[in-house]
């Protein structure tokens, strides 16, 4: 057998309001159905934002964050089938279904009752090996196998999944909030002959021209109207006054689809934004066939991520600049 080191570093969350901490900790053993991974590079995603300051309220602790996995598999442990040592995987956010729920059993396991999440309810990728249920990795394409791949694993697959809920006639598209997710998005929409309008925060320039550069047909801030009505808009920013604000740009029969696992409340607005059968709809998870589906998409649209990369030790740096809204495209750690 294949002998591994005894320990690894790891960027572990241990309280509400500390930072994480870098420490020494024993290299994971896969169990039955798992892999174990040598970690190529984690993303850092808003919702890791979201576990450390408590909106999401239960995580596993101490914990080590990350959902956004690309790396090597090493070992398998008993029953991996389909999957073999020096494989190269993503590994997501959905971490385990369980198979027999009734969300499971009608082909809905992003909702399953007993669900587990990578770096939440399951150890993540802030460290230097992991170890995943084998059949939630998914195998990469050749164009997508190295650390900037990461993103994909989450901003990536939640972006495809809002997109999805889109009527397939929407041609206008408005994205609101212009990071990862946003900046993913837009290459497979456009591929895809949509028009897309991208908003930001008031102030934020540097995101616009991000976002015309990428092929938006329009780019403003969130207190404009863009020149045309919206057919669908898909929310990645965490606020919830932006809803009402997305409805008002709306055609006839057009949705808004928030995509954020977090978002603050809602206020309340007048029933005739949402008459004209208009939609609100939430993105909760994904499904593995969302996964396959958005990678076998990949082999034939030439998606290109934007990146800023941090040693593993500087998590907690990429996480303030994240939360400030300092990073254009995804911030990776590198192991």
């Amino acid at each position: 057998m294949k002998e591994f080191p005894a320990t690894m570093r790891a960027m572990v969350f241990e309280k509400q309001g500390e930072p994480l901490h870098l420490k020494s900790v024993p290299v994971p053993k896969p169990s039955a159905g798992q892999v174990l991974v040598k970690i190529i590079a984690c993303g850092v995603c808003r919702t890791d934002l979201h576990i450390l300051e408590g909106e999401l309220d239960k995580p596993k602790l101490p914990l080590i964050p990350g959902h956004e996995i690309v790396g090597t598999v090493v070992e398998t442990g008993k029953n991996v089938t389909g999957i073999k040592a020096g494989d190269l995987v993503g590994i997501p956010w959905v971490g385990y279904t369980c198979g027999h729920c009734k969300y499971c059993k009608s082909g809905r396991e992003n909702l399953c009752e007993n669900g587990e999440f990578t770096g939440y309810t399951i150890n993540g990728g802030y460290a230097e090996y992991t170890v995943a249920d084998s059949r939630f990795c998914f195998h990469l394409p050749h164009d997508h196998s190295g650390p900037d791949a990461a993103p994909l694993l989450c901003a990536g697959l939640i972006g495809y999944r809002s997109y999805s809920m889109a009527e397939p006639a929407a041609v206008n598209i408005g994205l609101y909030g212009f990071g990862a997710a946003a900046s993913i998005l837009i290459q497979v929409a456009i591929h895809q002959g949509k028009k897309v309008f991208a908003f930001t925060r008031p102030g934020d320039t540097a995101s616009q021209q991000f976002a015309l550069s990428l092929g938006a047909f329009w780019a403003g801030d969130t207190s404009l109207a863009p020149p045309e009505k919206l057919d669908a808009a898909i929310l990645f920013a965490p606020a919830g006054d932006l809803v009402p604000k997305a409805l008002e740009l709306m055609d006839k029969g057009g949705s808004v689809i928030c995509g954020g696992i977090h978002m603050s409340d809602i206020p309340s607005f007048k029933y005739d934004l949402l008459w004209g059968e208009r939609t609100i709809r939430s993105v909760a998870n994904l499904t593995r066939a969302d996964g396959h589906a958005f990678f076998e998409l990949l082999k034939n649209i030439p998606v290109k991520t934007k990146t800023e990369f941090f040693k593993l030790e500087d998590a907690n740096v990429a996480l303030s600049r994240l939360r400030k809204g300092e990073i254009q495209g995804a911030a990776v750690l590198v192991p």
